[in-house]
């Protein structure tokens, strides 16, 4: 296992990856706020360090070996994924009635799989992450991030395994992603905003990347299967609060 990634002898917990998760949780709701109160609209830029967290999240998972296994996604974790994006649709298309793309899941669906094919010399992985890939192609316009959004696991997953300067992929992955003409029209008229919004998607994979090399000085309760549960259910507390 390479110096820039953490070695796990054993599939237990990781502090450093679960407060990932928890911020990655934390962030998604502060960005879903703005849809909710539309005049909080400025919870954007920190909502920019959701994806990307999830992201690093998914691809330290696939890096990780776990037991009688070199490593890689089970059928139990992707079935997962895939329950929780047909369910959330409904509760996500109740906050945003105007959202132009899926909800998120399908795009780290797609990304867990391109992620393991990466991670997996077996032909099974690299037909299933060759036809992910195929998909997030196609489906670009419907994906939430786009193609680019759906490679981002992988991108995290060669920085793990590769040295330091790897880092940029993520990075310039995570701007990728996060490609919206008109805030690149902006930010080359010097708008604070949309340079905070360029900067903060650089910054994410960053931040995430040095979080997952040291284990946190303090204990971090572990993020367990009742986070697949919060996604919808979070869109559904939103709409309720937004009605009152």
């Amino acid at each position: 296992m390479p110096s820039s990634f953490p070695h796990h002898p054993s599939p237990s917990r990781d502090a450093a990856l679960d407060l990932i998760k928890w911020l990655a949780l934390l962030t998604m709701l502060i960005d879903h706020l703005r849809h909710a109160w539309p005049e909080l609209y400025f919870l954007y830029v920190p909502g920019r360090l959701a994806f990307p967290l999830f992201c690093l999240a998914i691809a330290a998972n696939v890096a990780r070996p776990t037991v009688g296994n070199a490593g890689g996604v089970t059928a139990r974790y992707l079935g997962w994924l895939l329950l929780f994006s047909l369910i959330s649709e409904w509760p996500y298309r109740l906050l945003v009635p105007t959202a132009e793309s899926l909800n998120v899941m399908p795009t780290l669906v797609l990304g867990l799989l391109i992620a393991n094919a990466v991670q997996r010399a077996d032909i099974q992985a690299r037909w299933l992450g060759a036809g992910a890939l195929a998909t997030a192609v196609l489906a670009h316009e419907w994906l939430m991030f786009g193609v680019f959004g759906a490679l981002l696991p992988a991108a995290f997953l060669l920085a793990l395994r590769g040295p330091r300067g790897v880092w940029l992929l993520p990075m310039l992955g995570c701007l990728a992603a996060n490609y919206w003409a008109p805030f690149y029209a902006d930010a080359a008229r010097g708008d604070p905003f949309a340079w905070s919004v360029l900067a903060m998607c650089l910054f994410a994979p960053l931040l995430g990347l040095l979080l997952l090399r040291r284990q946190p000085p303090f204990s971090v309760p572990p993020v367990r299967r009742w986070a697949y549960l919060f996604y919808p259910a979070h869109f559904l507390v939103l709409v309720a609060l937004r009605s009152l």
